[in-house]
């Protein structure tokens, strides 16, 4: 599975134009307690162009694959990712 991972967060990297810095697990699997049915929860955190920075019109800051059995992949932009860190509200 982790290759398949790899792989799911190199084409979004591809097709959103984005670095990803950090990815991890989360969800039930990361905190030891999985069940049979369990899916794999993705988290990353990621840049873009620093075109996207200087726009003054927003870009979406979230980027997430539809959820399917085996797979939730879900990153958020550096900047949403600080901000939320700063709020005490980190999702990762």
């Amino acid at each position: 599975m982790t290759e398949t991972i790899k792989q799911k967060l190199t084409e979004l990297e591809q097709t959103h134009q984005i670095k990803i810095l950090y990815a991890c697990e989360s969800g039930s699997r990361a905190w030891g307690f999985p069940s049979p049915d369990s899916d794999f929860d993705v988290r990353f955190i990621y840049t873009r162009a620093i075109n996207d920075y200087l726009n003054i019109k927003e870009v979406h800051d979230v980027i997430e694959l539809p959820v399917n059995e085996v797979l939730d992949i879900c990153g958020w932009d550096i900047k949403k990712s600080l901000n939320l860190f700063h709020r005490s509200n980190s999702p990762l």
